[in-house]
């Protein structure tokens, strides 16, 4: 048996027994227990059958007392930095809001609470074992019993459109994907950025497009889409940068991409305009960029500018390609060109009286608006506006 140290002995009606003023180490023991008040502290073991206390046992800031237990409180960070890890410890974790046991490899939750979220068109059969949340439109994320797990998300932007007049097309909106860690119980705003705007062929006939609307989620941004530039001018920067007009003496220049600045990248550069290569101006937009690929550079004639290719998503289950660039419009027998794959909108095409307009990008990809053609008899198509974005987020059900 173990030992303790008592110091003074008081007898049952309260009166003062012994006095031990120097204390004593050994053994107690009684036939029938002890009663009464222990005052100061017990070193050692305490093996008894039965331990009462008149109110409450507190050691910290846990606790014992008739009607509950009191098991203390610590944070993320404090458990993994100080807690034992005794099989079957017990904490309160104030980081999440819930009760945690160590179960011998790992904290698992104590908790009649289930994580549930509700928020934009709910999903749980194009992808078994995971329930999607897809946003077209702007609304909240709304988490409510318990933290989330780790959510995947896609952000997709809003593509850019496209310029008039042999017009650069649009760029992509910016895309970005990945996983967030655990979310707490709460609502997460999302914004699901609209396409710029195409422009109609007015003086002085070098109208660029409308850049892209940023998408967001949470801590999440996506960049909105460069503009497509009309003749003669450089496409705008955005999460793709937007193609360049076609014009003397170089062309439109490039539009820039990922102007957010993120890593990995949410976009790629625009291709640059083709210079026109006699009195009467003739050219070729570039197209914008892509998520996958630059736009291509265009150059008259014979090299029409392709809008950059887009990427892929399986967050829903099946591939989907997003963000593609939207093409540049062309002069006369030098088209037609193509968008990019990810939904960016042709740009206009060659040969058509009045002179053709680009296509748009398509809705909720990200794509790019195609630029607007010219026509030998000098009338010009309008540049074509970029699709809106889109907001994906997924997770396991189990």
């Amino acid at each position: 048996m173990s030992e303790f140290r008592i110091d003074k002995l008081i007898s049952a009606n309260g009166q003062s027994g012994v006095e031990l003023p120097k204390g004593v180490v050994g053994v107690l023991t009684a036939s029938s227990g002890f009663s009464g008040n222990v005052t100061g502290n017990v070193t050692g073991d305490v093996n008894a059958g039965v331990v009462t206390a008149t109110s409450s046992i507190v050691v910290g800031n846990s606790f014992i007392n008739a009607t509950s237990i009191g098991i203390g409180t610590t944070t993320t960070a404090g458990r993994n930095a100080g807690v034992g890890t005794a099989t079957g410890t017990l904490i309160y974790n104030s980081t999440t809001g819930l009760v945690e046991v160590w179960s011998g490899s790992a904290w698992d939750t104590v908790s009649n609470l289930r994580f549930s979220a509700t928020g934009g068109t709910e999903d749980t059969s194009s992808r078994p074992g995971y329930k999607i949340h897809t946003f077209t439109s702007p609304g909240t994320f709304d988490i409510s019993g318990a933290a989330s797990p780790s959510l995947e998300y896609l952000v997709i932007a809003g593509g850019g459109g496209g310029g008039t007049i042999m017009g650069g097309g649009g760029g992509a909106g910016g895309f970005r994907s990945g996983t967030l860690a655990s979310q707490t119980v709460g609502s997460y705003s999302v914004t699901v950025g609209s396409g710029g705007a195409g422009t109609p062929p007015a003086p002085p006939n070098n109208q660029n497009g409308s850049a892209g609307n940023p998408s967001v989620f949470d801590t999440i941004t996506a960049t909105g889409g460069g503009y497509g530039a009309g003749y003669g001018t450089a496409g705008g920067p955005g999460g793709s940068g937007g193609g360049g007009g076609a014009g003397n003496p170089g062309g439109g220049g490039p539009g820039t991409g990922n102007a957010g600045g993120f890593s990995p990248a949410e976009g790629n550069n625009g291709g640059g305009g083709s210079p026109y290569t006699n009195p009467g101006g003739d050219g070729t937009g570039g197209g914008g960029g892509g998520a996958g690929a630059n736009g291509s550079a265009a150059q008259y004639p014979g090299t029409v500018g392709n809008g950059g290719n887009g990427s892929s998503s399986s967050i829903t289950g099946s591939s989907v390609t997003y963000a593609g660039g939207g093409g540049g419009g062309c002069y006369n027998d030098d088209g037609p060109t193509s968008g990019g794959t990810g939904g960016g909108g042709r740009g206009g095409r060659a040969n058509i009286i009045p002179a053709d307009s680009g296509e748009a990008g398509t809705a909720n990809t990200g794509g790019g608006g195609g630029g607007g053609g010219y026509a030998a008899n000098g009338t010009g198509g309008t540049g074509a506006a970029g699709g809106s974005g889109i907001v994906i987020i997924a997770y396991p059900t189990s």
